[in-house]
């Protein structure tokens, strides 16, 4: 997040796309609640009918996959109507003119025609975020989940910059992430192009300072993200894995693609806290200690390190993560992995990533901070950009729409999207586990609209079969209206019926993200005495 998570209740006008903040960040939803009664502005982008649609100002239902051309088209009337901030952009800003240019392919006819919002809507919206100043955007993986994600993300950041909404209290680009450390990893250098602290690892210099801190030759080739490496697994170019804390066959588009790849391995070792549809396929299970187990630091999603200490010790023969790859590397030969405590690694990120340089422990021990903080004593960094851009000045993007890779058709005539519910847990390896949780919520259903469901002639709690050009799932239906006509939609939290099994592995060619948020499904009625078996292979 640029902006700190406090900043949404002082927002004028609050910008929440292809986020159900209700359901995926519920504390960060109490912030926009509170805004909302203050008197802000909220206008809701997203397919689905929400929780957060109650309260907002507005909401546009648009198409799933056409967030492009509605925020291009948002961008388009700003311009026209001379609402935006001409000073931000001539002092801040670059490639103005490509940008606008840019803006002809976005006529509101056009716009309208493809995201299914009427263009009364698109301008109200535009309006209502421009001239309502400081203005914050809120967006989830129903932004970065498409083939298109990283398009979205731009079109995102144009809206922010035109309208001089960055680099101040209560506006920004709020990315508001999946899980409690996601932040974190990312910060520790959990990509393949980046070392930690976001230092690019084809910068000689950069490299050179990591060689002579660890004592080895460093490669300039960018190396695999996750989808790559299971596309790798499955055509035999990887032979071996080591997987932490993931549960592949339930979070990845393409189920049964994936768990042909983890059998292709010649070897797999999996570490996790709990048995799970990934240590199955495991030669070896490392058995890694949870949370409360073990000292260290979480990095949340408004970029705030903060300290977990260990409440309860380790259950049988668990460890922390980071004893059992340090303990991996020294067996194998490998040097500089002798850390004693946490707190070591952490001296090491402090003198290696300057945006860490002053999170140090003791420092930690007083409050959290948040990146970038250069020295220790500085007070950490709640707002991002607010003199410069990281590269200089900020890049307004022209950006040409790319519709989804698989959109319905005759033989799979509707679209499916996915998510996540409020009572489960990502695969609800820990969650499902929960008598209680299951109680309320356990079973994925497949919500169809009522028109719909007439048109298929099924009733509530009905057995359907959906079928992808990747798989089939059975599943039990729900009629809401929370779906529109031609769109159906499911969450992915049970291996009972897995909805990944028929999402699309096609992947945005810039960050690699496989398209979960939109591919074509046909669906039939079903009357089992006993579920057909799930996850069915299409030939």
């Amino acid at each position: 997040m640029t902006n700190p998570i406090k900043d949404i209740d002082g927002a004028a006008c609050i910008l929440a796309v292809g986020t159900n903040t209700n359901e995926a960040h519920p504390v960060i939803a109490l912030d926009i609640i509170k805004a909302v009664k203050r008197g802000a502005k909220l206008i809701v982008i997203n397919p689905r009918e929400i929780r957060m649609n109650r309260i907002a100002t507005m909401w546009l239902r648009l198409k799933p996959g056409t967030d492009v051309p509605l925020l291009m088209g948002m961008a388009k009337v700003i311009l026209d109507e001379g609402l935006e901030d001409r000073a931000f952009i001539e002092s801040r800003c670059e490639n103005f003119d490509a940008f606008k240019a840019s803006l002809a392919e976005y006529g509101l006819d056009s716009v309208e025609k493809i995201t299914g919002v009427p263009k009364d809507q698109i301008v109200a919206a535009a309006r209502m975020y421009a001239r309502n100043s400081p203005a914050s955007i809120l967006y989830t993986l129903g932004i970065t989940e498409h083939n298109h994600g990283v398009d979205n993300v731009m079109a995102l950041a144009n809206l922010s910059m035109v309208t001089g909404n960055i680099g101040k209290s209560c506006s920004g680009v709020n990315p508001l992430r999946g899980q409690n450390n996601v932040q974190g990893a990312c910060d520790m250098g959990a990509l393949p192009n980046l070392f930690v602290g976001y230092q690019s690892i084809t910068d000689p210099k950069i490299r050179q300072k990591f060689e002579d801190a660890w004592g080895v030759k460093l490669s300039d080739k960018a190396g695999l993200t996750e989808t790559e490496m299971i596309n790798a697994a499955h055509d035999g170019k990887i032979k071996a894995m080591y997987i932490i804390g993931e549960n592949l066959p339930l979070s990845e588009a393409n189920a049964n693609h994936t768990v042909e790849a983890l059998q292709n391995l010649d070897f797999l070792v999996v570490q996790d806290i709990f048995p799970t549809e990934t240590t199955r396929e495991a030669d070896v299970v490392l058995p890694g200690a949870s949370f409360a187990e073990k000292d260290g630091t979480f990095t949340n999603t408004e970029r705030r390190v903060q300290r977990v200490r260990k409440a309860i010790d380790a259950a049988g023969n668990a460890r922390p993560d980071w004893w059992i790859t340090c303990e991996l590397a020294r067996r194998m030969g490998g040097k500089g992995f002798d850390y004693e405590n946490p707190e070591k690694i952490m001296d090491e990120v402090n003198r290696l990533a300057p945006s860490y340089t002053g999170i140090t422990y003791d420092c930690l021990e007083k409050c959290s901070l948040q990146w970038p903080c250069p020295e220790p004593g500085h007070p950490g960094t709640p707002v991002l950009h607010a003199n410069a851009f990281g590269r200089g000045k900020g890049k307004l993007a022209a950006i040409k729409y790319r519709p989804s890779s698989e959109l319905p058709d005759a033989e799979y005539p509707f679209m499916l999207t996915t998510g996540r519910t409020l009572f489960q847990y990502n695969t609800s390896t820990m969650s499902g586990r929960i008598t209680g949780l299951r109680g309320i919520y356990g079973e994925d259903m497949v919500d169809i609209s009522p028109e719909d469901a007439r048109k298929l002639r099924v009733a509530d709690k009905d057995w359907v079969k959906l079928t992808t050009r990747r798989g089939t799932v059975n599943a039990r239906v729900k009629i809401t209206t929370a779906s529109s006509e031609g769109v159906v939609y499911m969450n992915f939290h049970f291996a009972e019926n897995c909805s990944n099994i028929l999402t699309n592995n096609a992947l945005d060619p810039v960050a690699k993200t496989p398209e979960y948020k939109v591919c074509a499904v046909k669906i039939e009625k079903i009357n089992p005495t006993i579920p057909e078996k799930q996850g069915e292979k299409v030939r």
